[in-house]
């Protein structure tokens, strides 16, 4: 049966009505063109479906099951177009976000909030992994964009900072470090046992440069690739380490005292990363938009620790 849209509607606008002067005019249709249609609709289909009286049009057995059928089509075809308008206009669809863990669960909660706000109907899937995943997925397209660190050239994806992450040196309490809160150089670490990430996490990079730029030599060195073994290894008093400051929030179940790293000033940079030749959905230009909006509004980018945007 090849029958259109506006077809069922017809037939639909007749039943409810029980009058073609009366769906006619619900229409905005002339009553022959609803005639007509009908008896277009009856022709392919096979059947009768309307009773004609003198003072009503009634739906036969047959046309009150067809009459359920095309409610359901009609029904199915107006929620699809309105969710693709929402689509189109960015107040639908999926965005996909590939993250690092630490940004997953400090910086893009109060952004992620947000966008909801405005953008109820958009659903967002946070994927958080290392930072190789990260780039991965995005480059694989099952992430629409990443908010992650850059440790180098991203090759043929774009990046547009937004933040840029200060370290900080965690130290068990009673510590000799401890007792100040004045800035600490990176050479004063030297000797210092030292709990340091895994090398495939990008935050080794970044210290790893520090502390060599610094002429460190480090005592005894144990690796750690979650921030809250690293955090209870620094606890239990077997080193101290170099965090970023969002993820000091994630460590204050360790109790650890604090110090911020100079000479050299490390930042980390925090940026959106995306393949600027993939063509992206609505509702992804409108998540990118808020993200470099926040970055200019300084918040809530800022919320978490002492980001220098």
């Amino acid at each position: 049966m090849d029958l259109t849209i506006q077809q069922l509607r017809v037939v639909l606008a007749v039943a409810r009505e029980g009058s073609f002067t009366a769906a006619g005019e619900r229409m905005r249709l002339a009553q022959s063109s609803l005639s007509r249609t009908v008896a277009e609709v009856e022709r392919r289909v096979g059947i009768t479906l309307f009773e004609r009286t003198t003072r009503r049009v009634l739906l036969t057995p047959a046309g009150r099951e067809f009459a359920d059928v095309a409610e359901r089509v009609v029904g199915e075809f107006d929620r699809g177009v309105n969710h693709f308008t929402g689509f189109l206009a960015g107040t639908r669809g999926l965005v996909r976000v590939a993250t690092l863990p630490s940004l997953a669960a400090t910086l893009l909660p109060p952004i992620v909030s947000r966008f909801r706000r405005d953008h109820p109907d958009v659903r967002i899937q946070i994927e958080d992994g290392l930072l190789g995943q990260v780039l991965d997925r995005v480059r694989t397209g099952r992430a629409d964009l990443a908010v992650t660190v850059l440790t180098e050239p991203p090759d043929a994806l774009a990046f547009h900072q937004i933040a840029a992450d200060r370290f900080y040196c965690v130290f068990p309490r009673g510590h000799r470090f401890g007792g100040t809160d004045e800035p600490l150089a990176w050479h004063e670490l030297g000797g210092e046992a030292f709990i340091a990430f895994d090398r495939v996490s990008s935050v080794r990079a970044f210290a790893d440069r520090a502390l060599r730029d610094a002429g460190v030599r480090l005592g005894p060195v144990t690796e750690a690739r979650n921030i809250a073994a690293v955090a209870g290894l620094a606890a239990a008093g077997l080193g101290v380490s170099a965090v970023p400051g969002l993820v000091l929030p994630l460590i204050e179940f360790a109790r650890l005292d604090r110090r911020r790293l100079t000479g050299p000033a490390l930042t980390r940079p925090i940026g959106v990363l995306f393949d600027p030749r993939r063509p992206q959905a609505p509702a992804v230009r409108r998540f990118l938009d808020l993200l470099e909006t926040a970055a200019e509004d300084g918040a809530p980018l800022s919320e978490w620790t002492d980001l220098a945007l």
